[in-house]
This record gives structure tokens, C-alpha cells and sequence, in this order.
């Protein structure tokens, strides 16, 4: 691999471990409760969160396109640290409300900006072709760091509380944003390649250009839409504590039987690459055998079943990681970071279908819906992307 590949992808896996490693994570819900706050309003700060997420995806996308993706990453790193500051300095529902919306604006600036980033960055150097390698790297790096968050999080409780681990949780955040600011950018032209001045104009024209692109073009339209209804699945994390919790494991080894899974998730990702050559019916059959192997956890009923949910999503983050490869291979214009928050705003809407299929039939209904998105890889202007992605 390239000295300046292996350099964007070292970097690239650095700040997805830091953003990600954060000890706070797994004991915010709990820094709600002891603080007093009911059901209701914990339910209400991630309806804030989740809505300011939404509305900025797309314009948060489109300021990554017209200035900088770095700037996006540097100022998601530091809006987050505020929102933590903020949360361990003065907790209350309201300074809790306030953290959520810089932490919602913050995942939305990232949200698209670091895709592109990563892609131009591969691009200019004509190793577009390893874009599904770096991209697998960096999700299963964002995976993995869930493991010493866990462990950072239940050595500094006893040590210090929740004060402790959420300035830690601060400090983490900033040097994501400084290692953020050492990643190697590409500038493209603004507006899609037109020319503009300097002011609003131009900034709205990165817009208009990047949603144009992801709605009118038929190969980008098609291959957005698809990785919307396979990233709408990724909600089903959420329910994996308890599914191992119905199965009898205890509550004190739930975390470490959930991790099992997410380092399932985190090889598949870093498999990607041995997949990235296959289109159509070669991803279908994964998106096939990973719905199987979830319905044969849910008929096993036990612990061990774990196993087989880790191989579940073990191959969906594969298919996920070709699945955005084939965006991002498609994207012709400047626009790449508001095309891509263009899906992941899609994607908000296609956890729905994930929340439904859960509250039918848990992992049951789960695995028939997997099953049903691999048909969504057999569109034709989707399945021929593959031969894009050789390496």
C-alpha cells in the first residue's frame, strides 16, 4: 500500500478509535437517572438529539462540501467536549437538552464529511480502487473502540464518579478534534465544480448541487437509497443487550457477551475489502446468510446463540461498508459529503422499519427483514457497481 494511502488510513483509524473510545458512553443513561430525571424526560432528550440530527444532517453535509471536511471533523470533536463539559460541570435536564444539540449538531457535521474525505483523499492519489479497505478499517476501528470505552468506564466510576469519566470523556473528545485536524485533505471545487463567489451563494449552490445530484441522478439516487435501507438496520444494535439478557446470561456479564458481537461486527468490517469485488448476487447471498443466521440464533434460544448473532453482524457491516463504497464510487461532483448526508438522512427513516420489525417479533422479524434488503442489492443500476471497487 502507498506511504500516503497508509498515512490517510492511520489517521483516519486513529480518530475513528478516539471518537469512539469515550467512557462515558456506556454510563450516560445512568448519569440521567441518578441525577433524577424520569423515563419521560430521558425519552425526550433522545427525541432532541435524534431531531437535531435530522435537520442538520443535509446542511451540515453541504458546509463539509463548500469549506472544509476536515473543519467539519475538528468542529464535531469540540462541539461534542462542550456537550460533555456541560453535562459533568452543571447536570440538569436543561444543561442535558443543551449538550444533546451540540452533540447532535456534532454528529452531523461528521456524518458525510469524513466519508468524503476519505474518498477524494484516495481519489487524488488514484487509489480510489482501496477506498472499500480504508473505509472497512476505519468502521471496525469505530467497533473495536467500544472495548476500552467499557473498560475506561468501569475503572474511572469507582475512582472518581461520573465527574472523572466525563472529563476524561472531554479530554478524549479533544484529541479526536486535533487528531482530526491532522488528516490529509483533498479541496475540491466548490458548487459542484462552478465557480461562485464567496459569500451564501456559494455555500447554497454546494447544497442545491449535492441534493440534484442524489435525487436526480438515476446510479446515485439507486445506490444512496440502498445504503439508507441496509443502514437502517444498524439500530438493531441497540436491542442486543436484550436479546442476551432474554437468553439467561447474567447482568453482569451482558456487557461482555454484547461485545462479542461488536467485534463480530468489527471483523466483517475489516473484511470488506475481500468482498469489495462482489456485486449483485455475491452480496445478496451475504445480506442472505446473515438474515439466516440471526433466525438460527432466535430458534436456538440460549446463550450460545451469541455467536451466531456476531456472525449476523459480522456480515451485515460487511455489506454495509461495499454497499457505501458503491456510493461513493458513483458520485461524480463536488457535492460528495451532502449526497452522502443526503442517505443518512434516508437512513433515519429506514430505522423505522428496524423499530417495527423489532416490536413484531423481535430477532424473528429482524432476520425476515434482513433477508428482504438483500433484494435490494439485486437493482440493476446497484448490482453492476461491484466492478468498480476491484482492487
Amino acid at each position: 500500500m502507498p506511504a500516503d494511502v497508509r498515512r490517510l488510513s492511520r489517521r483516519g483509524v486513529g480518530w475513528a478509535l478516539l471518537s469512539d473510545a469515550v467512557p462515558l458512553y456506556p454510563l450516560y443513561a445512568l448519569l440521567f437517572t441518578d441525577t433524577g430525571l424520569s423515563g419521560g424526560e430521558i425519552s425526550l432528550l433522545f427525541a432532541l438529539w435524534s431531531t437535531v440530527g435530522i435537520v442538520a444532517e443535509v446542511p451540515t453535509g453541504a458546509l463539509a462540501d463548500r469549506f472544509s471536511r476536515r473543519v467539519n471533523l475538528v468542529a464535531a470533536g469540540l462541539l461534542q467536549a462542550a456537550g460533555f463539559a456541560l453535562w459533568t460541570a452543571l447536570p440538569s435536564f436543561a444543561v442535558f437538552a443543551a449538550g444533546f444539540v451540540l452533540w447532535g449538531l456534532g454528529g452531523a457535521l461528521a456524518s458525510g464529511a469524513v466519508e468524503a474525505l476519505l474518498y477524494d483523499g484516495l481519489r487524488a492519489a488514484g487509489h480510489e480502487h482501496r477506498y472499500v479497505r480504508v473505509s472497512g478499517q476505519v468502521t471496525a476501528a469505530g467497533l473495536l473502540a467500544q472495548v476500552p470505552a467499557a473498560v475506561a468506564a468501569a475503572l474511572l466510576f469507582p475512582l472518581g464518579g461520573y465527574p472523572l469519566v466525563g472529563w476524561v470523556s472531554v479530554a478524549v473528545c479533544l484529541a479526536a478534534a486535533a487528531l482530526a485536524a491532522r488528516l490529509p485533505e483533498v479541496r475540491t471545487a466548490p458548487g459542484g465544480g462552478n465557480e461562485e463567489d464567496d459569500d451564501g451563494s456559494g455555500y447554497f449552490a454546494t447544497l442545491r448541487d449535492g441534493v440534484r445530484e442524489a435525487a436526480g441522478r438515476p446510479a446515485v439516487r439507486t445506490a444512496a437509497l440502498v445504503l439508507a435501507a441496509l443502514a437502517g438496520l444498524d439500530a438493531v444494535e441497540e436491542y442486543f443487550p436484550l436479546l442476551v439478557h432474554d437468553w439467561g446470561v447474567p447482568t453482569a456479564l451482558n456487557p461482555a457477551a454484547t461485545l462479542v458481537i461488536t467485534v463480530g461486527g468489527a471483523a466483517g468490517a475489516a473484511l470488506a475489502a475481500r468482498a469489495g469485488r462482489f456485486a449483485g448476487w455475491g452480496l445478496a447471498g451475504l445480506m442472505l446468510a446473515a438474515g439466516l443466521a440471526l433466525a438460527a440464533a432466535a430458534a436456538l434460544d440460549r446463550p450460545a446463540g451469541i455467536v451466531l448473532v456476531a456472525v449476523f453482524y459480522g456480515l451485515y457491516r460487511l455489506v454495509l461498508v461495499v454497499a457505501d463504497a458503491c456510493l461513493q464510487a458513483v458520485i461524480d461532483g463536488a457535492a460528495r459529503a451532502t449526497v452522502t448526508s443526503v442517505a443518512a438522512l434516508a437512513t433515519e427513516l429506514s430505522a423505522l422499519l428496524l423499530f417495527a420489525a423489532w416490536a413484531l417479533g423481535g430477532a424473528w422479524c429482524v432476520a425476515v427483514l434482513t433477508v428482504g434488503l438483500a433484494v435490494t442489492l439485486l437493482l440493476p443500476s446497484h448490482a453492476n457497481d461491484g466492478e468498480r471497487l476491484r482492487e
